[in-house]
C-alpha cells in the first residue's frame, strides 16, 4: 500500500489496484465498485464484485453509461458532455484522487455524483476533474451509475423478480453501492470513511436528496452538497404503479414478450427506442412520500450546504402562451389565490408571461426545493445563489449564469474550461472552491479572510450571493416563497 510511488499500488478489499502520480497527487481511474450489470445482471440492483488476482491497472477512465450519442449544444462545450468515445453497460466504474501519503492520514472525502437529466452524464467530463481540489487537501471520488432506461426502467415482471418487491431505482442502487464501496476502502487511499460528503448537480443534486432521504444511504455519508436541483416539489410527485405502466408500454413497443426478450436486446437498441425513466418513490429506495418523510424528519439530518444559478429557469427553454391562456391556467389551478399568484407571477404581457414562466420553472427546480430543505432541517443549512457571468467565449453567445456553470468553479476546474478567463472569474473560482472545502472538511464553508457566509435562518433568509462581488442577501424570493411555501405546507 504505496502511496508514494510513480505508479501508486492499493489494497482495495477484492485485489490490489495500480494509479500514476500527478504531481504530489495519486490518480485512480476506472476502478470497479460492483460487477458489471450485463446480460442477466441488467435491471438488476448492483452485485458483489469478484476478487482478481495480480494488479488491477487503474490509471484510465473506464466507460461512461449507455446513453444517446453524446454532443455538445447551446452553451454546453465538450467539457460538460459525456466523452464520446466509450459508452458501455459496463459502467460501474469510480475515480479517485488523493494527496495522502499514507491510509493513516484520515482526510476528508468529497463524492462527486454527475448530471444529466438521469438519462446521461459521467464522471469522465472534463470539469469533474478531481485534481486541484484534492491539492488543499480533500479526497476526491466521482462515481458512475446507470442512466436512462438502463438505469431506471420499472416493471411488475421485474418486481416479481426483487427480494424486495420494487423495481427502477437501479441508478440510486449504484451511488449506494459506490457509497458503501468508499465507506469500506477510501482508507486505504488516506480518507476518512467517517468524514464523507456527497455533491451533485442537477439530476446529480436531486441524486443527493434522494440519498439524503434514503433510509438505504444511512451512515454513509456527514454531509450533503446539491447544486441546481430538488426533489421536494413536483419531480417526486411521480406514481410508482405509473412508472410500471410506462415500462410494460416499453416492453411492448419493443415487441418483448417478457423482461428474458428485453434483456436480449441490444443496449443500443433499447436507447434508440426513447421514452422518459428517471428515479420514483418506491418505498424502498425512496419513501413514498418524500415531502413527508422530510417533514416528519425521516431522513438522513446531515449538514447540507443548496443553491441555485439565476439562469436554472431557462433549462426548459423559451414558453410561448397568451397572456389570456397564461391567466386562465393561473385561476384553474390556483383559484381563490390566483390573484395573488399573478401578482407575485404577473403575465399582463407577453413579455410578463416569459418572465414569470422562467421564474416559476427556477423556483419549482432548484429554489423551492433548497428552502423546504432547510426549513426541516435541524442541521446547519447553507444557501448560496451563483449569479456570476463566466467570461464569454469567441464567437459563441452569452449564456449568462448559466445551468452547470458554477460546477468549475466550485470543482476548481476553469483551467480545463477552454475559455479567456478573467482576473474576476478566478477570483470567483478561488473563493468559491474554498467554500466548498472548508464546508468538507468541517461542515462549515467559512474560513480566514472570506466573506462570512451565515447558516440559513427563515426569519432573516440569508443567502450567499456568488456573483462579481461575494456578499450575504437576505429576503430573497421571500414573497414567493412563502406564497408557494405556503400553498405546499397546507396542502400536506
Amino acid at each position: 500500500m504505496n502511496l508514494r510511488a510513480q505508479e501508486p499500488v492499493i489494497q482495495t478489499e477484492n485485489g490490489l489496484v495500480s494509479g500514476y502520480k500527478a504531481g504530489d497527487i495519486s490518480v485512480f481511474k476506472g476502478i470497479p465498485f460492483a460487477a458489471p450489470p450485463v446480460g442477466d445482471l441488467r435491471w438488476r440492483p448492483p452485485q458483489q464484485l469478484k476478487n482478481w488476482t495480480g494488479v488491477l491497472k487503474c490509471d484510465a477512465f473506464s466507460a461512461s453509461p449507455m446513453q444517446n450519442n453524446p454532443v455538445p449544444f447551446m452553451m454546453w462545450t465538450e467539457e460538460f458532455i459525456t466523452p464520446p468515445a466509450n459508452l458501455s453497460e459496463d459502467c460501474l466504474y469510480l475515480n479517485i484522487w488523493t494527496p495522502a501519503k499514507s491510509p493513516k492520514e484520515k482526510l476528508p472525502v468529497l463524492v462527486w455524483i454527475y448530471g444529466g437529466g438521469f438519462s446521461s452524464g459521467s464522471a469522465a467530463c472534463a470539469v469533474y476533474d478531481g485534481e486541484e481540489i484534492s491539492k488543499k487537501g480533500v479526497v476526491f471520488v466521482s462515481i458512475n451509475y446507470r442512466v436512462g432506461v438502463l438505469g431506471f426502467l420499472a416493471h411488475p415482471e421485474l418486481r416479481s423478480e426483487s427480494e424486495h418487491n420494487v423495481s427502477g431505482n437501479y441508478g440510486l442502487l449504484d451511488q449506494v453501492a459506490a457509497l458503501l464501496w468508499i465507506k469500506k476502502n477510501i482508507e486505504a487511499f488516506g480518507g476518512d470513511p467517517e468524514k464523507v460528503t456527497i455533491d451533485g448537480q442537477s439530476a446529480g443534486s436531486m441524486s443527493v436528496c434522494a440519498l439524503v432521504s434514503s433510509p438505504l444511504a444511512k451512515g454513509l455519508f456527514r454531509g450533503a452538497i446539491a447544486q441546481s436541483g430538488g426533489i421536494l416539489t413536483n419531480f417526486m410527485k411521480r406514481n410508482y404503479s405509473e412508472t410500471e405502466k410506462t415500462g410494460t408500454a416499453f416492453m411492448e413497443k419493443m415487441k418483448a414478450e417478457n423482461i428474458a426478450d428485453l434483456r436480449k436486446k441490444s443496449a443500443k437498441e433499447l436507447i434508440a427506442a426513447g421514452g422518459s425513466f428517471t428515479p420514483v418513490p418506491d418505498g424502498y429506495v425512496i419513501p413514498k412520500d418524500v415531502f413527508t418523510a422530510f417533514k416528519e424528519g425521516q431522513f438522513n439530518d446531515v449538514t447540507m450546504m443548496t443553491g441555485w444559478v439565476t439562469e436554472d429557469g431557462s433549462i426548459q427553454g423559451d414558453q410561448k402562451m397568451t397572456p389570456e391562456v397564461y391567466k386562465l391556467q393561473v385561476i384553474t389551478k390556483y383559484n381563490d389565490l390566483a390573484q395573488k399568484y399573478l401578482k407575485l407571477f404577473p403575465g399582463k404581457t407577453f413579455k410578463q408571461v416569459a418572465s414569470s414562466l422562467k421564474k416559476i420553472n427556477l423556483m419549482e427546480f432548484a429554489v423551492l426545493p433548497a428552502y423546504l430543505w432547510a426549513g426541516f432541517s435541524k442541521s446547519k443549512a447553507y444557501i448560496y445563489r451563483f449569479s456570476h457571468v463566466p467570461a464569454d467565449k469567441p464567437g459563441f453567445p452569452n449564456y449568462g449564469a448559466f445551468h452547470t456553470s458554477e460546477v468549475p468553479f466550485a470543482l476548481h476546474t476553469l483551467q480545463l474550461w477552454k475559455r479567456p478567463w478573467r482576473e474576476v472569474d478566478l477570483q470567483i473560482e478561488e473563493t468559491m472552491n474554498n467554500y466548498w472545502v472548508n464546508f468538507v472538511k468541517t461542515g462549515n464553508p467559512n474560513g480566514e479572510g472570506m466573506p462570512e457566509w451565515k447558516a440559513y435562518e427563515k426569519s432573516s433568509g440569508m443567502v450567499m450571493e456568488i456573483g462579481d462581488k461575494v456578499r450575504l442577501s437576505h429576503g430573497i424570493y421571500k414573497n414567493e416563497l412563502n406564497f408557494l411555501g405556503g400553498i405546499i405546507l397546507n396542502k400536506k
